[in-house]
């Protein structure tokens, strides 16, 4: 197969949505956030890349934590707007008529209409460039009831979405199960 140098770009062409929920100065604010990842299975810790000059960066360095909210497909306008509005600006929460609740540690607003969210609590922030990568801590965990399956989330019922890099940036959601981890490989083992 022939391969076609591209320079230095990051080729990974689909990527997770979420939004980042901080407080800053008294309100809830949150920024749609591509390009988070896991940074540590245990403790659980997510890596988040921020750039410095945003409002919720602010919200970051003071308080120290952050939520993670898992939209579903369902919140793709409200997720959308939630990256093209500054917090300097709007009150993103109002506008997109988001439901905020508090828990663990109080300082890092949730939002219910998402079917996961994460509390996080900053570890490390990195200085990379254009961005800041934020370490989280992952202390609490919050899933919707309905999203459930036999007691464990059920990405089907989640409805994650995905940006991604294509001409255009469509968003995407998650397509068909084409194998089981850790399980499909074992055919190639002799």
């Amino acid at each position: 197969m022939r391969k076609i140098l591209m320079g230095q770009t990051q080729v990974l062409e689909t990527i997770p949505m979420i939004l980042v929920g901080v407080n800053v100065d008294g309100q809830a604010n949150f920024m749609a956030v591509a390009g988070t990842g896991i940074a540590n299975g245990e403790p659980p810790m997510l890596a988040v890349p921020i750039r410095p000059h945003h409002y919720t960066y602010k919200g970051i360095t003071r308080n120290l934590t952050f939520s993670v909210n898992i939209p579903s497909i369902d919140l793709v306008k409200e997720t959308d707007y939630c990256g093209i509005a500054s917090g300097f600006k709007v009150n993103k929460t109002e506008v997109c008529k988001f439901s905020v609740f508090y828990g663990k540690l109080g300082s890092a607003p949730l939002i219910e209409q998402c079917p996961v969210n994460l509390e996080c609590k900053v570890l490390h922030i990195l200085g990379l460039g254009s961005h800041s990568l934020v370490i989280g801590r992952v202390e609490e965990a919050h899933v919707s009831e309905s999203c459930l399956t036999d007691g464990a989330p059920d990405i089907d019922k989640i409805r994650p979405f995905l940006y991604t890099i294509e001409t255009g940036h469509p968003y995407q959601a998650l397509g068909q199960v084409i194998g089981q981890a850790f399980s499909i490989g074992r055919e190639l083992k002799r």
